[in-house]
């Protein structure tokens, strides 16, 4: 049997991207021959935006030919009252005491409650005895795992609040095969419960900040397997960083321009520019080459633009500084070393110089 498992579409408006992309994993359940398709919360950024999308829901979310399983999240945790119609084959797990029960599978869900980690771990001692034996039971759950370190900024917008904080230590008397979560929007990861089973955030499957770069991915197994990740083509944040070097052979537009043409169609670009340059050998100063550097990204997604780049070519005339390299060239220093004392050598000049 094969789910697919994601989280954290935060879905605002209908037609956008976000609304686009739970259309086209919807399309990558039907062609994957799912069976079950998971969202581990947070489908609304809003309780108003299900409500205004609930309708539209209803079509994509009917005829699909697999089962929809949704457990609240942080942001829509009152999206799902009682009664409330979402499609065909929805289920939503509001009762974490009533699970949704299909073929040899038993999936629980935990909704997001403003509750910490004792609270927590007392739920989770009463499911014990609920879990099936004769069965593979998985857990949706909706919240921050403590055992590894994550930045607050992992979670999106959230600010410094904690938002129902497991320890992998919690899951490991519980027979429970997979720990399906969401809140963790940066990226795929996996970790391995005591017993054998499985903790997995997919990330988000759309950045929904600029923190959450690299292509997105959800996750697609095999019951029985382990997680795997799939990759998504769908809009993300592609943060590039170039550094210019004054003793490479190469004209600093090219160097741009080859880098950008591997970034995938769909990413937002955050460009830093760093290093330096030798603008008299080269014929251009700062600021042109600000201009032709925006001249070649226009027409490209770039969400930023930061140039962070100095012109040096008057320390590289500098005698003491022409020196240095002379004596540096002579050494038998491996290149890496050779440049980290070459740029340690260009900020003392300019220091001093300054």
């Amino acid at each position: 049997m094969k789910i697919l498992h994601t989280a954290d579409i935060h879905l605002r408006e209908y037609g956008d991207d976000r609304w686009k992309t739970l259309q086209k994993l919807i399309e990558i359940g039907k062609q994957e021959k799912v069976e079950i398709f998971v969202i581990s919360g947070d489908l609304f950024d809003k309780d108003i935006d299900a409500e205004n999308l609930r309708p539209k829901i209803r079509e994509i979310f009917s005829g699909t030919g697999f089962k929809i399983i949704l457990v609240p999240g942080n942001h829509d945790s009152e999206s799902y009252k009682s009664g409330m119609y979402f499609g065909e084959d929805v289920f939503i797990l509001t009762n974490f005491n009533e699970p949704f029960e299909y073929k040899d599978l038993r999936i629980w869900g935990l909704p997001f409650e403003p509750i910490e980690g004792d609270k927590i771990l007392s739920k989770l001692r009463l499911l014990a005895s609920n879990l099936a034996t004769d069965k593979r039971n998985i857990l949706l759950y909706h919240g921050e795992l403590l055992d590894t370190f994550f930045s607050r900024r992992d979670f999106g917008d959230e600010g410094e609040g904690r938002y129902m904080p497991v320890k992998l230590s919690y899951f490991k008397d519980l027979n429970i095969d997979y720990v399906l979560a969401g809140h963790f929007h940066s990226r795929f990861d996996v970790r391995k419960l005591e017993n054998g089973g499985y903790f997995v955030y997919p990330g988000s499957p759309i950045s929904i900040t600029e923190r959450e770069t690299g292509q997105r991915k959800i996750n697609i197994f095999e019951v029985g397997n382990p997680p795997e990740e799939y990759l998504l083509d769908t809009p993300h944040f592609e943060e590039i960083s170039i550094e210019f070097d004054p003793f490479v052979e190469k004209n600093p537009v090219e160097v741009i321009k080859e880098r950008l043409e591997r970034i995938r169609p769909e990413a937002s670009i955050i460009l830093t520019i760093k290093g330096y340059i030798d603008g008299e050998k080269i014929g251009t100063s700062e600021a042109e080459l600000v201009k032709q550097i925006e001249e070649i990204t226009k027409g490209k997604a770039i969400k930023s633009l930061r140039p962070e780049f100095s012109d040096i070519h008057i320390i590289l005339e500098d005698d003491l500084f022409k020196n240095f390299m002379g004596k540096l060239e002579q050494r038998n220093y491996d290149e890496e070393r050779k440049r980290q004392l070459r740029d340690l050598a260009i900020r003392a000049t300019m220091k001093a110089r300054a």
